[in-house]
């Protein structure tokens, strides 16, 4: 009864502006396919996922169905994270890696694709996974704390 109710899935707020729609559309897209493309490599891609659905269904209302199992889908995976100190130190370091691969292929001309182009994205990718790991251990972490 003093338990936290899970959200409904509810309608997305209808977007009638066409630009707007198309705004949201295409940066739903974007975020879509970023997610989905770090979904094999280092990143937050289920995360990212997400939130270009959100985006997308507010565009596309029949797209909010795919919503709320993705969210579940990414909220777990989110809780993996953050479940052993092995996982955290992990992703700690992942997260540390891309940012020194960034300032590398920043700085090196020697190695393929140099340049701060492909350096900053490392260094924001990292930066991202290190923000959203603290967002997960504080979500995980956090509530296990209030609630004990």
């Amino acid at each position: 009864m003093g338990e936290q109710q899970q959200p409904q899935a509810e309608a997305p707020a209808k977007v009638d502006h066409p630009v707007a729609r198309v705004a949201l559309a295409v940066g739903g897209s974007v975020l879509v396919l970023v997610g989905v493309v770090l979904l094999v490599l280092p990143g937050p891609g289920l995360l990212l996922v997400l939130a270009g659905l959100i985006l997308l269904s507010r565009a596309v209302p029949a797209l909010a169905r795919y919503v709320e199992p993705v969210r579940s889908r990414a909220m777990q995976g989110a809780e993996a994270s953050v479940a052993s100190r092995w996982r955290i130190l992990g992703s700690v370091l992942a997260g540390l890696g891309l940012i020194g691969a960034g300032v590398a292929w920043g700085l090196l001309p020697q190695l393929p694709f140099s340049g701060w182009s492909t350096g900053s994205s490392l260094i924001l990718s990292g930066i991202v996974l290190l923000a959203l790991l603290a967002w997960s251990h504080r979500r995980v972490h956090g509530a296990a704390n209030a609630g004990g």
